[in-house]
């Protein structure tokens, strides 16, 4: 279907030039089979990753992913354009990839990574040089402002919690485990990240000196941190970052992570969240830290998560992000203001009840812009020091990145929606929000594809609240036509139901294969204020229930187009989750089902998941405490494997072996469950996947079975 741009990124593995692939072979010249969205179609497609602005404005240097299914491996190139989207250039020209590009010597050089190790070239990508020449793979990089050092994150050996053989044992794959934490994410936990700093020395950095060294920590924190985690003084004398600096049991049940500054000079660290004299209150760890003394003691401890740090300009000032509660990863993130003089805090995102995700300085000094979701989409704003925040971007997009462009007040950000994938736009706040796309990545693609549209409708749910319910309409949409509609069912529990973009779960591609989709906003998701947000830890399986069939019952009685009569209901995680426990309470409204990656048995959850915070806040208790709260009793007697008895009706289960969040065992005991209760059921089971599926011909396979399974039970 799409052989050409197969063949296009395919060149880079079978040792050719890109470049001279992509000027043969030609965008332009991608002609799909269809105006219908496909796994192909998806796979074709550029995907944007980091942009970074240089000193003088006037350059941008940026990344994209490119994908081969027939290859089943992706590359990360490396491309520059003039900050109007003029004179773009590939500058990645072999097979190996290259990612994470900065600028560095005032604008003259971009450095990156390749091999795992860090490298410097011109702006035009010529006069290339290795950097290092570490034993350790480079995974990240931040040059000081003044050039003469870099961070650089490395993953060193870790034995405290599994043991490392015996060295006359080479051959033995055992693991002896002493603690909790054993593993993580998807791989188990023998090496952590640590910080180096090191010297730059024209055309050679040495291996740097650990600043965490000794500290059995990691920094970035796993699985998502990274280079983000730490920032540089404005002067280079200062590194601020941030770590949860606990192992274990104690990292298991807590997100307590802090902001610590490391004077260059002494070597000295300081914890920027908490007096040095801090003594943290004993904890339950089989209890919900909702009402224990840690998480009510007098006086600012930031006890919750802390990260992202980023100095003013004028180093005056640290910003970041943080949490309040320890033992809630789902808190709202408020964006604190620390004075270096003073010590005092300034939370000033407190008049937007909802989370800041990302942030930059501006440019004065005064104010910083970020970027928070609300009522569906994630928008800019803007606030002082004084908390005084006014919305600077509006319209049905999610912002994804935002950093400023020099001193030209203006900003570069990124952008997508539930119609496109990310592409790069430059921002002028001061003219009325002036917009400016400088990026078409995919332009060759969308120009051939009929995109559904998009609506928000507000659903009243059972307790009388407006409840915001994206309606994705298939491409040629005839509204005289009867659709079989789909209830999408969100994970997290509390991600939010913005205009994302996926490419798995994506709304587009369900809306081309013939399927109106219902995604509501349902209790338990940020954008719509704290006690929307908290309302569904702890309860799991009540209000946020009957939202989800508010919306499905709403659309199916009010929208003359959805056929009643063929509905199916999809999520992953939670959503899974929500899938199963749907599949012994939805009263046959649903002819079918999909759910990935869900948990399915509650009990087993509590100690399967390697984040025992994540099952402690949203149960409160272990599922053998004799004084459980009355949340916790009705969590576990409403788990979905307690209503198996209640199913009767067709459900696709998808789980990844690598799932350590929740263990494929759930979706083992869901598939079994409902073919011994003679139901038609299949499971899609991946060997080498996480909570994630990201090998392209895993991709496709994903998309394939999901559509072959709703055509089989919708579409009779």
């Amino acid at each position: 279907m799409i052989a050409k741009t197969i063949a296009l990124v395919a060149a880079l593995w079978m040792g050719g030039n890109f470049a001279n692939a992509q000027t043969m072979i030609g965008k332009s010249d991608i002609k799909l089979s269809s105006d219908l969205m496909t796994p192909e179609a998806l796979w074709a497609m550029g995907r944007i990753g980091g942009a970074q602005v240089s000193p003088n404005g006037k350059q941008v240097v940026y990344q994209v992913g490119y994908y081969s299914v027939e290859k089943n491996k992706g590359q990360q190139t490396l491309h520059v354009m003039n900050v109007d989207g003029t004179a773009k250039r590939m500058l990645t020209t072999g097979a190996k990839s290259e990612s994470d590009a900065a600028w560095i010597e005032g604008g003259s050089k971009i450095a990156y990574l390749s091999g795992g190790q860090l490298w410097k070239m011109n702006p035009d990508g010529t006069d290339r040089k290795q950097l290092t020449h570490s034993a350790l793979d480079i995974e990240g990089f931040s040059f000081s402002p003044d050039g003469s050092k870099v961070i650089l994150i490395k993953s060193i050996p870790f034995n405290d919690i599994i043991k490392k053989n015996p060295s006359d044992l080479p051959k033995a794959t055992g693991r002896v485990i002493t603690d909790l934490n054993y593993r993580h994410w998807d791989h188990y936990v023998e090496t952590i990240a640590h910080p180096f700093m090191a010297a730059v020395n024209d055309n050679a950095i040495t291996d740097g000196i650990d600043i965490m060294e000794g500290e059995p920590y990691e920094c970035p924190s796993a699985p998502f941190g990274g280079i983000e985690q730490l920032a540089w003084s404005p002067d280079s004398k200062q590194i601020a970052y941030s770590s949860r600096k606990r192992t274990g049991l104690h990292y298991a049940i807590s997100t307590d992570a802090d902001i610590y500054l490391y004077d260059i000079d002494s070597h000295a660290t300081r914890n920027l969240c908490k007096p040095a004299d801090y003594k943290e209150p004993a904890i339950n760890p089989t209890k919900s830290m909702k009402d224990l003394p840690v998480n009510h003691q007098d006086g600012d401890m930031n006890v919750g998560y802390d990260t992202a740090p980023c100095f003013s300009p004028d180093g005056k000032y640290v910003a970041w992000l943080s949490m309040a509660h320890n033992g809630y990863e789902s808190d709202r993130n408020r964006l604190l203001v620390y004075d270096l003089a003073t010590g005092k805090k300034e939370y000033v995102s407190e008049k937007l009840d909802t989370n800041v995700d990302a942030f930059c300085w501006n440019s004065d000094n005064k104010s910083i812009y970020f970027i928070s979701v609300w009522h569906g989409c994630a928008n800019i704003y803007q606030t002082n020091l004084r908390g005084e925040v006014h919305q600077v971007t509006e319209g049905q997009y999610d912002y994804g990145s935002l950093q400023m462009i020099g001193n030209t007040k203006k900003l570069l950000v990124t952008r997508h929606s539930m119609s496109h994938p990310d592409d790069i736009f430059v921002i002028n706040p001061k003219k009325k929000t002036e917009i400016t796309q400088i990026t078409d990545e995919n332009k060759h693609i969308f120009d051939q594809l009929a995109v559904g549209k998009v609506e928000p409708r507000w659903v009243k749910t059972t307790d009388n609240k407006d409840m915001l319910v994206w309606i994705i309409l298939p491409p040629h949409f005839d509204p005289n036509k009867k659709y079989p509609t789909l209830l999408f069912c969100e994970g997290g529990p509390q991600s939010p139901v913005s205009q994302f973009w996926s490419y798995r779960w994506n709304m587009q591609i369900m809306a081309a294969n013939g399927y109106v989709v219902v995604a509501p906003n349902r209790r338990g998701l940020p954008g719509f204020g704290s006690k929307w947000n908290e309302d569904i830890s702890g309860d799991w399986t009540g209000q946020c229930m009957k939202d989800y069939l508010s919306a499905i019952d709403d659309a199916a009685n009010n929208l003359p187009y959805v056929d009643k009569d063929r509905l199916g209901a999809v999520g992953a995680s939670f959503g899974g989750f929500s899938v199963y426990y749907l599949a012994g309470h939805h009263d046959k409204r649903f002819k079918c089902f999909i759910a990935h990656d869900g948990a399915f048995n509650l009990e087993s959850m509590y100690t399967d998941t390697e984040e025992a915070w994540f099952s402690n806040w949203e149960y409160d208790d272990a599922y053998w405490n004799k004084d459980q709260t009355e949340r916790a009793r009705r969590t576990y007697a409403n788990s979905p494997h307690k209503a198996v008895d209640n199913w009767d009706t067709p459900i696709l289960c998808i789980h990844g072996e690598k799932d350590y969040r929740i263990n494929a065992n759930q979706g083992f005991g869901a598939f079994n469950a409902a073919r011994l209760k003679g139901i038609p059921a299949e499971l899609l089971l991946f060997p080498d996947e996480n909570h994630w599926v990201l090998k392209p011909q895993n991709g496709v396979l994903w998309q394939r079975t999901f559509f072959s399974w709703l055509d089989r039970w919708l579409k009779k």
